[in-house]
């Protein structure tokens, strides 16, 4: 292992593909940090730099004495996070809801595009394989939550869930702190609105239906692509398209509102696909459908880089000199009320396709709103009951 400075490994130099001669530099010289294919195998990122908050950045290389070859394989590990709250609170003017719910931090479904994956950095961890491998859990969550919800001044709002991090993604199926956090809500009669790329979400259609059925709850299925290759290489250990879309039609048929998301649209590589993904989610069930244009936050914008040059080289210019159109020439632009769909012609282009589409379908003709009527404080420890 060598040390070097931050900004030199945390940000190596990347360059766009190009014809080189015999005997010159391999095009690709941000590769050369990237984590070998056998211990990485049914990752997403191809590397692991460095947090940015690190003051060093360490990165693994062949000494000549095939000590690479002595390094274990990329296994996920789960830790124990012991936040004392766990809702977050947001004042996002461009999102529909101010609070949400992460159960946990980290997400092996492993999407190389994630937003999310900044956040490990604050923990000192990298957001390349380790966003995806090294993850916390947080069991105690329906008991904060509870807590929480049973506060004096606490005002009762839609709660979403999956905004970060999936909450169905693999370690759920033995965790079940998704279907605590659930069972929590049920009880209290709170709402919530659920994100997830899982077909595990159908585990919990008893009491999504429930909740259903008293206009407590909607869930939201991301489908990215239904080009089984594209999804195993973007979204490794998520469930696979048609599993989504089932999940959709199940979700549907249990009487619960469901809604497709196309997110994220990525120009020339899955922009193609919105209207045959909106097809097959609204003959699945789907009553409404949304869509978010590809963010490259902070780390995010390399990682997608190293991985784009990895497995689609020819279409990298392309990519991003699109993206660039969308977002008034710079790799990302987080402004308000354009981050998430962009600016620019081919914006409106897709943005307009969108709408077409979703008009001959029959999708967003009404939008599930849901009630905070049936909300009822739970009683906190030690709190006399009252008698009326």
């Amino acid at each position: 292992m060598s040390r070097a400075s931050s900004h030199a490994l945390k940000h190596p130099p990347v360059a766009a593909p190009s014809d080189s001669p015999a005997g010159a530099p391999p095009p690709f010289p941000e590769l050369a940090v990237a984590i070998e294919r056998e211990r990485r195998r049914g990752r997403g990122a191809q590397s692991n730099a460095s947090g940015r908050y690190e003051a060093e950045a360490r990165v693994a290389f062949d000494d000549g004495w095939q000590s690479l070859d002595d390094l274990p394989p990329f296994k996920t590990t789960v830790a124990i996070d012991t936040s004392r709250k766990v809702i977050t609170r947001n004042d996002s003017p461009d999102i529909g809801f101010d609070r949400s719910i992460n159960p946990y931090r980290g997400c092996e479904h492993g999407c190389v595009y994630c937003f999310a994956r900044p956040t490990h950095a604050f923990l000192g961890l990298s957001p390349g394989l380790d966003f995806e491998s090294k993850l916390l859990a947080k069991p105690d969550a329906p008991d904060l939550l509870e807590r929480e919800l049973a506060a004096p001044d606490y005002e009762p709002r839609m709660i979403a869930i999956g905004t970060n991090t999936d909450p169905y993604q693999p370690i759920e199926r033995e965790r079940k702190i998704m279907r605590g956090i659930l069972e929590v809500l049920e009880r209290v009669g709170h709402p919530v609105g659920i994100v997830t790329k899982s077909a595990l979400v159908t585990r919990d259609i008893d009491i999504l239906a429930r909740m259903a059925r008293r206009n407590l709850v909607k869930v939201a299925l991301s489908v990215t692509t239904l080009d089984a290759k594209l999804a195993r290489t973007m979204e490794p250990r998520a469930s696979t398209p048609p599993k989504r879309l089932e999940a959709i039609r199940r979700l549907a048929d249990a009487g619960i509102p469901t809604t497709v998301m196309v997110a994220p649209v990525i120009p020339a590589l899955n922009d193609s696909e919105i209207e045959r993904i909106l097809d097959a989610a609204a003959h699945a069930g789907a009553r409404e459908a949304s869509y978010v244009l590809l963010r490259l936050p902070l780390e995010v914008r390399d990682l997608f880089r190293e991985w784009l040059m990895a497995n689609y080289p020819d279409r990298y210019r392309h990519v991003f000199t699109l993206i660039r159109d969308m977002r008034g020439g710079r790799d990302y632009d987080s402004q308000w009320g354009t981050r998430m769909k962009g600016t620019g012609p081919m914006a409106w282009m897709i943005g307009r396709r969108f709408e077409i589409a979703c008009e001959k379908l029959g999708l967003n003709k009404r939008r599930t709103k849901l009630t905070t009527d049936h909300f009822a404080k739970p009683k906190r420890s030690g709190q006399q009951l009252s008698l009326f």
